[in-house]
This record gives C-alpha cells, structure tokens and sequence, in this order.
C-alpha cells in the first residue's frame, strides 16, 4: 500500500483520489482473503466487480471507480498485464440530470444559515464553485476590486477564474476581518502557520505565516498531523458545511434532494435562464467539455422539451 501512496503522489493526482483508490484495492485484496494481487489477474478483478453490482448492489459509477483502482494497481504499481479488457466488466453509466433549485428555494434555504456556513454557500451558488474549490480558497485568491476569485487547481489540476458575487461582498469582508483577528491571536501564541501545497513552503520560507496564505475560511482547531509539518491551521471540513446544509434544507421545507453540489447546478442553470452563453458558462465552472455543460440546457425547454400539455388546454 505505501507503493500505491507513492505511485498516486508521483502522478500528482488529487487527494480524493488517492482515498478512493487505496480504499478498493484494499477491499480487493480483502475480498480474495489477503491474497497477492501478483498472483491474481482478470478473473478474480471479475469476480470482484460482479459481487459489487451483485451482492453489494453498488451504483455503475462505484463499480467503475473500484476498476480503475485495481487496474491502476497491476498497470501502474505492479506493471503486471491483466488480460484482454474484455474479461473486466464496465458497467454502463446511466445519464441523469441534476437537481435543480429555483430562485425562491435558494433563498429559503440561505434565510435558515448565518455566519461562516452562509457565506460559504452564497460563494457555491453565486460562484459556482464546488465544495472543495471553496473551502481551499486563500486570501490572495479573492480580488473584491475586479470582482473575481482565482480558483486554484480545481478539478483535474485546472486554474481559473470565476465571478465574486457582489452579493457577498459585504458578508466576506467582515468574515475575513474575523478571520485576521484569530491569525493575529495565533501568531502571538507563536502558531498562525497555514499548511502549504506541494514544497511551497521551502521556496517561500516565510509563506506559512504570511496573511495572503491563509485559508479563507480556516478550521476551528490547529492540526497537529506529523504529516503537515509544525501545527498549523487547515480549512474548514467539508462534513461541517455538508451537515449545515442538510439542516437549512430540512428547515426550509425543501422536499428535494440537496446537496452543497447542487448550488452549483442551480448558478449554471440560472445563468442559462438569464441568457448568458453557454460558452461563458463553461468557463466559469470550469468544464474542459461543452458537452458537460450542455446538460443544463434541459430547463430551458419547460414542460416537456416546449410542449404546452394539453390539459392546460381544458
């Protein structure tokens, strides 16, 4: 397993990713009895996949991610040739459209937040971003000037540039005036260091403790993990926010399912509704497809792809 960690770090992929894949090629070694997987191949990756769909009853897409894992695990860690792909079942992803929100829910549920978790989830839905890109934002990523905020490696490792709601000016100000006041209390207990990306922290010795570096929107408690380094502050957990939000919801009387990702479908579709292009949506989320973002075009054709239902006729 330290292989695999290894491997996964040296291709730079996302920590997601990493607890993703180390999580099913430890299910598929569990599930062959502790077996090695060199003395494995196709028909027991095989086995393991149908007993998912089968007997565990996992969704196309868990089954999907759990093959990449253990394929990456022979090609990548061990460099072993599993046999012709057609022995590995993939399983069929079905297409399905987003929840949306209207107007009127987004506001209902943003009544019932206030504080830390309100602004998080004015900058979901006003900026479209997803929940991690939101939370690892730093101070010198926010431009209240130019109204933008630099969205820095997001999904695939991509940088760019998406909108600051005018909206939550305001709000973020005097959060981030909050947020200074406990960065000054750190340094004066000796602390205010921040965990850095990559070896940032050895280019730039003092980045740890400078203003621009800090999380937007810090945790509550200094992480003491050996693995970042000296104690330092790291961001908010996504499970605080995720829990905040299902709270508003319920409070607010939504029946739909919300999650924090589904503020960033309702900010594409609303853009759509107001008549930007679609193009300039794409950009704005992100998307390296316009194929992605095409599927939100589905709430522009009301009713049943523009057909007025004959029993509004009666």
């Amino acid at each position: 397993m330290t292989r695999v960690r290894d491997t996964i770090r040296a291709r730079h992929y996302s920590r997601r990713t990493e607890e993703a894949y180390v999580y099913w090629i430890r299910r598929f070694i569990v599930f062959h009895g502790k077996k090695h997987p060199s003395a494995m191949g196709a028909a027991e990756i095989a086995a393991f996949l149908t007993w998912l769909a089968v007997r565990e009853r996992v969704s196309a897409s868990t089954q999907n991610q759990a093959l990449s894992a253990v394929l990456f695990l022979y090609r990548a860690v061990l460099q072993i040739e599993v046999g012709p792909i057609e022995q590995v079942p993939r399983a069929r992803t079905p297409d399905r459209l987003p929840v949306i929100l209207s107007r009127e829910e987004v506001s209902a549920v943003l009544k019932q937040l206030a504080g830390t978790m309100k602004v998080v989830v004015l900058l979901l839905y006003g900026a479209g971003l997803r929940l991690r890109e939101c939370l690892e934002l730093r101070v010198k990523d926010l431009d209240f000037d130019r109204r933008e905020i630099m969205v820095r490696q997001g999904k695939g490792q991509k940088d760019r540039v998406t909108m600051l709601p005018s909206a939550a000016k305001a709000l973020l100000a005097a959060h981030l005036a909050v947020v200074q006041r406990q960065y000054q209390d750190d340094l004066a207990r000796g602390l205010g260091r921040v965990v850095l990306p990559f070896a940032i922290d050895r280019k730039y010795v003092n980045a740890g403790t400078d203003w621009r570096w800090q999380f937007v929107f810090p945790a509550a408690r200094i992480c003491r993990d050996p693995r970042f380094g000296p104690p330092s502050r790291y961001h908010l957990h996504e499970s605080v926010v995720q829990r905040a939000v299902a709270e508003a919801v319920r409070r607010a009387g939504v029946t739909k399912h919300v999650s924090c990702h589904t503020f960033r479908h309702a900010f594409a579709t609303h853009l759509l509704e107001d008549g930007s292009d679609i193009r300039t949506v794409q950009e704005l989320l992100g998307h390296r497809d316009v194929s992605t973002t095409m599927i939100y075009t589905h709430v522009l054709n009301r009713g049943g792809l523009g057909v007025k239902s004959p029993a509004d006729r009666l």
